[in-house]
């Protein structure tokens, strides 16, 4: 049987280290990696575009509602259109500032 010394455990030890040490990963996004990255950018901006437009055009009905629902005393009317004005406004900024959250995010987990 051989025994163990310091001399013999030391690099066996060394060699369980680095194996169970993972090495430094570097990956980051490209933008040639995929065919097709441009025109899925050109995509989402238009998506974004829409969904900026459908914002508007949401917020302009809910004010009309909250207008009529205030001028014929309905406050049930009233209080929809004041909740559709309010989830326009948070549609818009969700849409506005979605490249911001992704970027800001991106951000916190490279820093992690």
């Amino acid at each position: 049987m051989s025994v163990l010394t310091p001399s013999l455990l030391a690099p066996r030890l060394l060699a369980l280290v680095t194996v169970l040490v993972p090495m430094q990963i570097d990956i980051n996004p490209n933008d040639t990696g995929l065919p097709g990255i441009a025109q899925l950018r050109t995509i989402v901006g238009a998506v974004m575009t829409i969904g900026l437009i459908l914002a508007v055009l949401a917020l302009i009905i809910s004010a009309i509602v909250w207008a009529i629902g205030s001028n014929a005393s309905n406050p049930h009317l009233a209080s929809r259109g004041k909740t559709g004005v309010l989830i326009a406004c948070g549609a818009a900024v969700i849409c506005g500032a979605a490249v911001t959250f992704v970027n800001f995010f991106w951000g916190v987990g490279q820093a992690v």
